[in-house]
């Protein structure tokens, strides 16, 4: 199983990161947005990761941390808890924040993560309380103080420009998987990528020059 990458990051498309390691291979990852955030093109990565298998295909998963994998590979253990939901926990709670809101019973903390209700966090508290304090910090030493994370504005500066250009090239008549292709690759060359960067830069990639 692959645990650990490290490389350089050749694009970002949020949530999606590809880090190419030395030996040539380019690893595309899915990260919890926190994660995601700590990254930057063209900078050395080392991420933590956990492969999903699947039948029609084999997912990449990753980590700023071995604790929030550990907690990750826990959460999918759960019944109803799929790889995109324990990834919405993550995104929403740090690791020591969603083990305080089990350990304490606090559903209010876990009604706050996107796609879980009242129901779903009582069931969650019961299946998960005791299970995740082998990973990381004690629940004596959680002050319970930045639990949250706030939706960062780097991922969603990153969606809406993508987001931005894809529409622009659909409405030029480009099918949608040309215009995102386009995208995946023209990023791989900009350094500063704003709206008018990544549109001429794409246009350049499906013109063929």
């Amino acid at each position: 199983m692959i645990g650990l990458i490290k490389g350089e990051v050749c694009y970002l498309n949020a949530p999606l990161v590809c880090v190419m390691t030395q030996s040539g291979v380019g690893y595309e990852i899915e990260l919890p947005t926190p994660a995601f955030c700590q990254l930057s093109l063209n900078e050395p990565a080392s991420i933590y990761t956990h492969l999903h298998v699947r039948e029609d295909a084999q997912l990449l998963y990753g980590f700023g941390t071995k604790e929030d994998r550990d907690v990750f590979r826990k959460l999918i253990k759960i019944n109803g808890v799929g790889a995109k939901m324990a990834l919405a926990m993550l995104s929403t709670l740090s690791a020591g924040g969603l083990k305080r809101a089990v350990e304490h019973e606090d559903d209010s903390a876990l009604v706050r993560i996107p796609g879980i209700g009242k129901k779903t966090a009582q069931r969650l508290i019961i299946e998960l309380k005791g299970k995740l304090l082998e990973f990381g910090s004690d629940i004596s030493e959680l002050s319970g103080q930045g639990e949250f994370f706030d939706v960062s504005l780097q991922a969603d500066n990153q969606m809406q420009i993508i987001a931005e250009v894809e529409s622009a090239l659909i409405g030029l008549g480009y099918k949608e998987k040309e215009a995102q292709n386009a995208i995946k690759q023209a990023q791989l060359g900009l350094d500063d990528v704003n709206i008018s960067s990544l549109l001429k830069a794409s246009l350049k990639q499906l013109s063929g020059f």
